[in-house]
């Protein structure tokens, strides 16, 4: 994590230490007082967060946000809007702390040094670090990336999985902006960016020209799970959108209810990215076996 980035975090959670109360509000008391649930994610980020044609949220995460909305109006018997806020990927721990938002869902992967300061929910996705390169750059191995200029983010999962993969690599610090990196990739300032592989492949498909472009190698050099980003210690709230999580991977797994259409329309034959369905299914499984199944009549009472 980065050094400023820390310890703005530290003088956050100090000042909070001294000003907040002991019986502060659980996400689910705010959200009860206010009808409000305030959630963080990004808006260029196809296919899991973005802001559509029309001007509307939309993606598989903003889809999973929508989902613990309707978890959170059945608990509290009211109903419950939800209010996007763009958040940056270094923005994300600051704002959380700060209250800003109440749960961060789009490509948030785990890393030890955020787990200091939030807490994580279940995962309801699975990613890894690919590169997006003009098409023909030849640069399918670790081999290849030998002097070559690599667009990060400073402090991101992906610059470090690339310094693992490469160590001869240059490393090229880049903004938090797919555009950007997009633009640098066209106009040869880097050979390529390394980035969320679901991301960067949701880019290449919405160009204009996608197959002047490419996203390798195929299989990702790492995998990890996208999940949410909740408030430290708040484990009613946690525990409400682990159930909501893992209720809708199992009716993606058993193909009941209409989570798996819901899932189909991202990532399915004819969604914005095309996965693989067995190892989707494998990941879900390991996920629900992790925790627990919701047996069918425990879901009544829901």
């Amino acid at each position: 994590m980065h050094k400023k980035l820390a310890i703005g975090i530290l003088s956050l959670i100090f000042t909070a230490g001294l000003s907040t109360p002991s019986w502060a509000e659980t996400v689910i008391e705010k959200v009860a007082r206010t009808g409000v649930l305030t959630a963080g994610t990004r808006s260029d980020a196809v296919p899991l967060s973005y802001i559509d044609a029309r001007g509307e949220w939309a993606g598989y995460s903003v889809e999973i946000l929508r989902l613990i909305r309707e978890r959170l109006e059945g608990e509290l018997g009211k109903k419950v809007d939800l209010e996007f806020v763009e958040v940056k990927v270094q923005e994300r721990i600051p704002k959380l702390i700060g209250e800003e938002v109440d749960i961060i869902c789009e490509a948030v992967s785990y890393t030890w040094g955020r787990e200091r300061y939030v807490d994580y929910s279940v995962s309801y996705g699975m990613t890894g670090t690919r590169l997006l390169a003009k098409k023909g750059s030849n640069l399918e191995t670790s081999e290849s990336l030998i002097g070559k200029r690599i667009g990060v983010i400073p402090d991101s999962t992906n610059e470090q999985v690339i310094k693992l993969v490469q160590p001869k690599a240059i490393l090229v610090p880049m903004k938090d902006n797919l555009q950007e990196a997009l633009k640098a990739v066209e106009r040869g300032k880097i050979d390529a960016f390394a980035g969320d592989g679901l991301l960067l492949e949701g880019l290449r498909i919405t160009l204009s020209a996608p197959n002047r472009f490419e996203v390798l190698p195929k299989t990702p050099y790492n995998r990890e799970g996208i999940a949410c980003m909740v408030p430290e210690n708040d484990s009613s709230f946690r525990d409400m959108v682990n159930f909501t999580i893992v209720k809708f991977l199992q009716e993606v797994v058993t193909g009941k209810g209409n989570s798996a259409d819901l899932f189909g329309s991202w990532f399915g034959n004819d969604g914005i990215v095309r996965v693989d369905r067995d190892l989707v299914v494998n990941f879900f499984n390991y996920v629900i076996d992790s925790h627990s199944q919701i047996p069918p009549e425990d879901r009544k009472a829901e």
